[in-house]
């Protein structure tokens, strides 16, 4: 939600080397488990009616919800923010055809700053966890048919890098489990805490909880003098509304702002424009977009759009009028935000910001760790392979360790 920078488009040489660590790839590999599952690997444009279908019934099902990896979200992603070739998904069914799980995998030409190629989730800027959708119950098996069949394609080498994983979830357990069923590592190579909303409580007992006195005061205080400018109030998308004329402010809130200014509001890029258009409509037809906006004599100067996937949900994008910054706008309209406390179908919102973010770690009390993790693929080169980045990356660990301690003495 609070991301930086778009990242810049990769160039020709880039994409031109991973679709050749890809390879040619003009039909699916597929590989069946003991399990009786069976894996394939298919471009995202030619996947089959049955599955776009399950896809849907899928995500409500799944061990852990992750609206970054629902069909709304994930098929626009791929169709304008991926390049064509660059983006394989691993589909694992039943004989029967029932899915069982999907994943958007690409291959990378280095892992880390280290030249070692490497499969991995496939994500963009504006996705927030790589979680893959996987039926309950049917993690482990899930990750063990994957494996298997990555070790018997021509293009998988290295290792398989996963990111966002959130610690201690369903997903993760099946990985670890899977791995070492198949005699492998599953290494946490990198980890992050962003904060999460959790609570059983009121809004504004949690409010009162968890924000200082002081803040409080002070927030009620700018409340009240932005009262003074005009007739203030807040709305939330209703379910028969359009969404369209809210997306459309939003994107012109955000490109008003410093993003626009930078060049990294979505309104920058047609691509992302539609991308957001049609994801933000996908999720609000899906009854999961939870859209507010803080006006000002009618007129939006802050609004934020969450995601929702019961028990849990996403806090997506916030966007405020810097002409009001000294009223704090951003901050209201989370105030605001805390009636979703009051909705009995979630449990908790990921807020998807960075660790440590100011803001919205003072509002929020509660934590979630999001993970990156690390498995060799099959043989005994992917192994050394393995073992020889993780050494580099415990290595770099302990060299940044070793800094810190000095600088710490020294500014002690």
């Amino acid at each position: 939600m609070y991301a930086g920078k778009t990242p810049p488009i990769p160039s020709e040489t880039t994409l031109a080397s991973r679709r050749a660590l890809l390879g040619a790839r003009t039909r699916p590999i597929s590989v069946t488990s003991k399990s009786k599952l069976l894996c394939s690997f298919q471009s995202p444009e030619a996947l089959s009616e049955s599955i776009i279908a399950q896809w849907i019934v899928l995500a409500d099902q799944a061990a852990e919800p992750n609206s970054f990896a629902e069909r709304w979200f994930l098929q626009p992603s791929l169709a304008l923010l991926a390049e064509k070739g660059d983006v394989q998904i691993a589909v694992v069914t039943s004989h029967s055809g029932l899915l069982v799980g999907l994943i958007p995998l690409t291959v990378k030409p280095k892992y880390g700053r280290i030249p070692v190629a490497n499969v991995q989730n496939w994500m963009h800027h504006n996705s927030f966890l790589g979680v893959p959708l996987v039926r309950r119950g049917m993690e482990t098996q899930f990750w063990q048919v994957l494996l298997s069949a990555l070790d018997e394609t021509d293009w998988a080498r290295g290792l398989l890098h996963i990111n966002g994983l959130p610690d201690n979830g369903r997903t993760i357990r099946g990985l670890q489990e899977a791995a070492a069923s198949l005699g492998r590592s599953c290494d946490i190579v990198h980890r992050t805490r962003r904060a999460l909303l959790k609570s059983s409580s009121a809004p504004d007992d949690y409010w009162e909880t968890n924000v200082r006195k002081k803040k409080r005061k002070e927030l009620d205080r700018l409340a009240n003098r932005l009262g003074e400018l005009g007739s203030v109030s807040y709305t939330t998308l209703g379910p028969d509304e359009d969404a369209a004329p809210w997306i459309a402010d939003f994107l012109t809130l955000e490109k008003n702002g410093w993003k626009g200014k930078a060049g990294s509001a979505i309104g920058c890029d047609p691509k992302l424009i539609k991308f957001l258009e049609i994801a933000a409509e996908g999720a609000h037809a899906s009854g999961k977009l939870d859209f507010h906006r803080l006006n000002l004599d009618g007129k939006p100067i802050a609004m934020l759009i969450s995601f929702l996937a019961a028990p849990g949900g996403f806090s997506f994008k916030i966007a405020f009028d810097e002409e009001y910054a000294r009223y704090s706008p951003g901050v209201l309209i989370e105030r605001y935000n805390l009636r979703i406390l009051e909705n009995r179908d979630i449990d908790w919102i990921d807020s998807c910001a960075v660790e440590g973010h100011s803001m919205i770690d003072s509002l929020w009390s509660e934590r979630r760790d999001i993970l990156r993790v690390s498995v060799p693929l099959g043989g005994a080169r992917s192994g050394l392979l393995f073992r020889a980045c993780r050494a580099a990356e415990n290595t770099a660990a302990q060299m940044r360790g070793i800094a810190r301690k000095r600088k710490e003495r020294r500014d002690g």
